[in-house]
This record gives C-alpha cells, sequence and structure tokens, in this order.
C-alpha cells in the first residue's frame, strides 16, 4: 500500500469461527430473521418459516447458521433454542454466554471425576505436607466472595517480617490431560458477572475443596517471604502444606479494625488484632518500597450495581478501595513475583504476566496531549514507570488531575500472558507471574505445576510442558480473558440500558469521558452510565477531531469539547439491541466554550465532507420534529 505495507487478498475460507448466533427474532413483510447480538455480526440472519419452531416474534433465540453469506445470497439459520422475553430478569447473562461461546454446562466427563470427591480432604492427601494447621492465617476478601484462593499469616523478626502467603492446591485436584483440566483450560477464567459467576472449576471445587473456608483442613502451597525492615525481599521459597483458616475476614471489616479503631469488631475478633496490626505494619513498610521503584497507582473510580425486584438495577454506587484491599493486593503481587523469580532461576517452562510500556504512536499522542497542559513526561522515547509516577503526583490537586490520569492510562498497552520475559511496566518489575488465583485462573495452575515439579526434584525435561506449549497456553489464555471481559461489560452495558428506559427526556449532569471523530461519550455524574453525544447534534459547526488533545474543534465559533469538560445532557434515545444510549447536548461549561486562536482553526481536517455535514444537520432538523420514544430499537441490517 502507500505505506509500503505488502498486501494480501483472502483466496479461500477453511473453517468458520461462528456456528451458532443468538439474537432478537423480527418479522418483516412474513419474513423471519434473527437480529444478532454480537456487534461484529453486521447482517441480520434469515430464519425459513419451516425452521421458526415455537419461537415468537420478539423472543431471544440461538440459530445455528446452515447457510454462511456471500456477496450474492444472505445467511440463513435455523432456531435451536429459545431463551425467552427480552426483558426477562437475567436474560443479559443468558444472551453474553451464548455471543461470546462462552462454556456454562458441565460436560459428563467432567461430572463423573468431580463425583467421588468428599466434603473433607482426605487424610492420605495430608501426607507429607508442612503443617500449618495452628497458625493464624485468615483470608480477608469481598462481603460477597465464595471463592477463597489466598490466605495470610506474617511474624516479626529480629530483621524484618517472615511473610506467609497460602494459595488453594488446586493442582492436587486438577490434574493434567484429565477431563477436569480439558475444562478448565478452555474456560480459562471464571467469569464474573453482576451476582453470578460462571467458574473455571465445578463447585465442589470452586467453594468446596480448593476453597480456604474457615475452620476446615485445606491443601495449600505456601509463599514463603523473608522481608527486611525497609521493605525489600531478602529471600523466598515454596512448601506444600495443610492449613486451617482461623477466620474469613472481609476489607470492610479489617479496615474498620486496622483504621478506624472499631471497638465492637476489635472485641470480636480480639484473637486476631494482633496479626491484622503486624500484617498492616507490614504492609505500610513494603508500599514505600512499592512507591520507590515507581509501581503505578491511578485513582480510578469502581462502581457497584445494586439490585431490587426481577433483577433491574435500582442504583449504582461508587466503590473505594481501603487500606486492607491495599494490603491484601501488596502481598499477592509480592508473592506473585516470587513465583516469576523462583522459575525463572529454575529455568521451567511457564507463563508470565507481560505488561509492556507505551508504543512509539501512543506515547507521541501522549506528549503531545501533556505539551498542550504545560507538563513534560519524562523518560523521553522510554518514559520509565517512575516517570509516570513522578507525573501522577506532580499534578495531585489540579482540577484536571482526573483527566490527565484518564489519558496516561489509555496510553498503557493491554497485559498479556507469554513465557517471554518482557517484564510488567505497571508495577515497575522485571519478571511477574500469577500465582494466587489458581481457582479462578487457568494460567496460575500452570504456574502451580511448574513449581510443584520444582519441588519434587524432577528434571525440567520430564515437564508436562515446554516452551512451544506455553507460547500457545499463553495467547488461549489472554483470549479468553479478553472474551470474559467482554461479555462482562455487554451484561453491565444491557442493564445499564434497561436502567435508562424510563429515564428518556430527561436531563443530567456529566463529564466527557472520550472524544471521537464522530462526537464524545459522557458518564453521568452520580449515576456512572455512559452514553454518546453525537457530532449531528451538536451545535451547527463544522467541528475538527485532534486525537492528539482529545478534543472537538468547531470551525466556525473556536467551541471546544474536551476530555474532561462538564456538560449537560438529555436522554434522547436507548438502544438495547446494540447496547447504546444516545444524549443531546444541552449545555456546556465556560471552559468549554474557550475560543481557539486561527492557527489551531486549521490544525485539522474534519472526519466529516460538506455533503456529509449538510446530510446530518437535515437529519438533526428531522429528528427534532419527533418526540423521543421509549422503545427498543431493532439493530439495522447493515452498519456505516
Amino acid at each position: 500500500d502507500r505505506k509500503g505495507r505488502r498486501e494480501g487478498s483472502v483466496v479461500e475460507v477453511l473453517e468458520r469461527n461462528t456456528q451458532y448466533v443468538v439474537g432478537r427474532l423480527i418479522k418483516e413483510r412474513g419474513l423471519f430473521f434473527i437480529a444478532p447480538d454480537n456487534n461484529k455480526i453486521s447482517q441480520d440472519i434469515q430464519i425459513p418459516s419451516d425452521a421458526v419452531g415455537t419461537a415468537k416474534k420478539g423472543q431471544i433465540v440461538v440459530a445455528k447458521i446452515i447457510q454462511y453469506p456471500s456477496n450474492r445470497r444472505q445467511a440463513i439459520g435455523e432456531i435451536v433454542e429459545v431463551l425467552g422475553s427480552h426483558m426477562a430478569p437475567g436474560m443479559e447473562i443468558e444472551v453474553a454466554l451464548r455471543s461470546h461461546d462462552l462454556p456454562f454446562q458441565w460436560p459428563d466427563a467432567v461430572s463423573k471425576e468431580v463425583k467421588p470427591l468428599t466434603k473433607d480432604v482426605p487424610e492420605s492427601a495430608k501426607e507429607n505436607r508442612v503443617d500449618i494447621r495452628d497458625l493464624p492465617l485468615v483470608t480477608i476478601d469481598g462481603e460477597d466472595a465464595r471463592d477463597f484462593d489466598d490466605a495470610v499469616y506474617c511474624k516479626k523478626t529480629a530483621k524484618g517480617w517472615k511473610l506467609l502467603v497460602a494459595i488453594a492446591d488446586v493442582s492436587h485436584y486438577v490434574q493434567v490431560n484429565t477431563a477436569l483440566d480439558t475444562e478448565a483450560k478452555n474456560r480459562s477464567t471464571s467469569v464474573y458477572f453482576p451476582e453470578q459467576v460462571i467458574p473455571m472449576l465445578p463447585e465442589v471445587l470452586s467453594n468446596g475443596l480448593c476453597s480456604l473456608n474457615p475452620e476446615v483442613d485445606r491443601l495449600c502451597m505456601v509463599c514463603e517471604l523473608y522481608i527486611s525492615d525497609e521493605g525489600r525481599v531478602i529471600r523466598s521459597g515454596f512448601f506444600n502444606a495443610v492449613m486451617r483458616s482461623h477466620a474469613r475476614l472481609t476489607y470492610t471489616n479489617v479496615s474498620k479494625i486496622l483504621v478506624d479503631g472499631n471497638k465492637t469488631l476489635s472485641k470480636k475478633y480480639a484473637a486476631l488484632v494482633p496479626q491484622l496490626q503486624e500484617l498492616y505494619n507490614l504492609y505500610k513498610v513494603m508500599r514505600k518500597g512499592r512507591e520507590l521503584r515507581g509501581a503505578m497507582d491511578f485513582d480510578t473510580q469502581d462502581t457497584q450495581i445494586i439490585f431490587g425486584a426481577d433483577r433491574k438495577i435500582e442504583k449504582i454506587i461508587p466503590t473505594q478501595r481501603n487500606d486492607a484491599h491495599k494490603l491484601i493486593e501488596e502481598f499477592m503481587i509480592t508473592a506473585n513475583m516470587a513465583a516469576a523469580r523462583f522459575l525463572i532461576r529454575k529455568k521451567m517452562p511457564h507463563l508470565l504476566r507481560i505488561h509492556e510500556g507505551p508504543g512509539t504512536e501512543k506515547l507521541l499522542t501522549l506528549k503531545t496531549f501533556l505539551n498542550e497542559l504545560g507538563l513534560v513526561l519524562g523518560g523521553a522515547d522510554k518514559p520509565t514507570p517512575l516517570d509516570y509516577m513522578h507525573l501522577i503526583n506532580s499534578v495531585q490537586g489540579r482540577a484536571d488531575a482526573h483527566l490527565i490520569q484518564t489519558v496516561l492510562l489509555r496510553s498503557m498497552s493491554q497485559a498479556v500472558y507469554s513465557p517471554e520475559t518482557k517484564g510488567h511496566f505497571g508495577l515497575a518489575l522485571e519478571a511477574y507471574a500469577h500465582f494466587t488465583s489458581p481457582i479462578r485462573r487457568y494460567p496460575d495452575l500452570l504456574v502451580h505445576r511448574a513449581i510443584k515439579h520444582c519441588l519434587d526434584k524432577k528434571p525440567v525435561e520430564s515437564f508436562f510442558y515446554g516452551m512451544p506449549d506455553m507460547v500457545v497456553l499463553g495467547e488461549h489464555c489472554s483470549a479468553n480473558e479478553r472474551r470474559a471481559d467482554e461479555a462482562t461489560r455487554g451484561v453491565v452495558n444491557w442493564l445499564k440500558c434497561e436502567y435508562m428506559m424510563d429515564k428518556i427526556g430527561e436531563s443530567f449532569k456529566g463529564i466527557i469521558t472520550a472524544v471521537t471523530g464522530f462526537g464524545f461519550f459522557v458518564e453521568l455524574k452520580d449515576i456512572y452510565v455512559e452514553g454518546l453525544v453525537h457530532i449531528s447534534n451538536l451545535p451547527q459547526d463544522y467541528f475538527h477531531f485532534d486525537a492528539a488533545t482529545h478534543q472537538l474543534l468547531g470551525e466556525r465559533t473556536g467551541i471546544r469539547y474536551r476530555l474532561g469538560d462538564m456538560v449537560k445532557i438529555k436522554v434522547v434515545r436507548v438502544d438495547l439491541d446494540d447496547k447504546k444510549i444516545d444524549f443531546e447536548l444541552l449545555g456546556y461549561t465556560a471552559k468549554s466554550a474557550k475560543k481557539a486562536s486561527p492557527e489551531k482553526k486549521q490544525a485539522g481536517k474534519s472526519k466529516f465532507s460538506k455533503t456529509k455535514k449538510k446530510k446530518v444537520v437535515a437529519d438533526v432538523k428531522t429528528a427534532k420534529k419527533k418526540p423521543a420514544k421509549k422503545k427498543i430499537t431493532r439493530r439495522k441490517v447493515s452498519k456505516s
């Protein structure tokens, strides 16, 4: 092409990656179609009348494709499953599971393998393990957690601390090349939907034998760490053990004990308070070491969905990470780092968690944006995590600090699994593995197997996997992690669309969270729902999109709409099929109305031609004559 890149053309399709399609059954002019839920499928699927079965118009169905589309013919399918009404409680998850091809039913072979398992750990399984049942190990998790991967304990020593991070020994129960292992690999991760989990392992393991539940014996693999008074890991090692959790604690209660000094909770857990205080002392020392090496800590805003009747959103509330969250996070990161170093030292094939620094293009865009604000990111062409943290710390207290953090975060690469030692940029670590969550992540299980192989003093050559296997497994697990994230995001967007259905016509204030060539996205204040203000709904002007500075600039008026600006909008449309919400701009802050210099006005080219602009404005004038309708709009057969 014009950039010197080689081009090719598709000669033959060897294999299709989509056999089944889930969507809403529609009927037009006597013909049945399925409007696919998957946005990547741009065409409706025609259903012959004799292949509709018992399905009714408007229901959500699953169809098997029996004829794939070509340039001259439409895709044809047959209905194989009727899921029910579009608005039925829980339908969003049923659709997500099938749209993203997420395994959610256990094969018979898996059920057969787990059937003999008992509720308690057999005595024979406890042999040849270090007995740490007397140590006051505790789990600290969220209120709604059901599977407990990790427990912690620490003791003050003459030179610092001894920290034990005990992790569920999943590898004891999930043996290589069994049906259970095959299914765990196929899933790769547990999928966490709002108030529902699709586990990687059957519940008899994930919530039972593997879970470090309180006051029961459990098998575990322990990472033993000796940490100096300065918070530096002096040495570390691993061993197989049998443990007994002394309490199932929550982040909220631990924070109330350690930070707030809650007397009622301190009395309830009096026997454990000294241990919790020692854990907290160790965390505060290790935290300083984390800051010194430049590990990033973005102040992001998480939210929690609160449901009412029939699984409908009642409200969305912000959640805050407290010191108990950070304490456990710090200990898990330290154990994961120790696992990576151990396996590298032993030259074992294993998976690492890779997070590379920003690419050249993203870095250039970031520096242009920062330059507009009079800011500089250190490190020239190769900024370090410490350079990022210096910048983050320097903007604390500024009105646009959150905006700057958002742009910095978006400049990052996506973390993946790979056997290559490329480091973890965000954590400022040369090597990092996932070891602490084998109940819900397959890469962690692989790391456990590699460590156990070393503990058994077996030669590297006899390990179940080689480096080529790890390359394939890394790609597989990374892809399935993205699949789970996309499915979860789709479910949340569906629920938020339902939540906004009765708010069409209402006005809200919000902040611009993303700017594109076709408009900007706004997150509503106190509601935490995002929608689009399309460029056609802006004042009649010719807007230029500047990707580097994250803004739309009006050519005639000089009005700017920038990332972080406060605006007032009206909800005009909710599309459940596409999971999109459209806003109309009502007002904007004085900062947004800032006029640009003549030079700035000529800086870029609009993504819309004049012909398109006239058409868009005409469409807006027509649209304004029609009142907004509270209806679910059908997805179009083709997209622009």
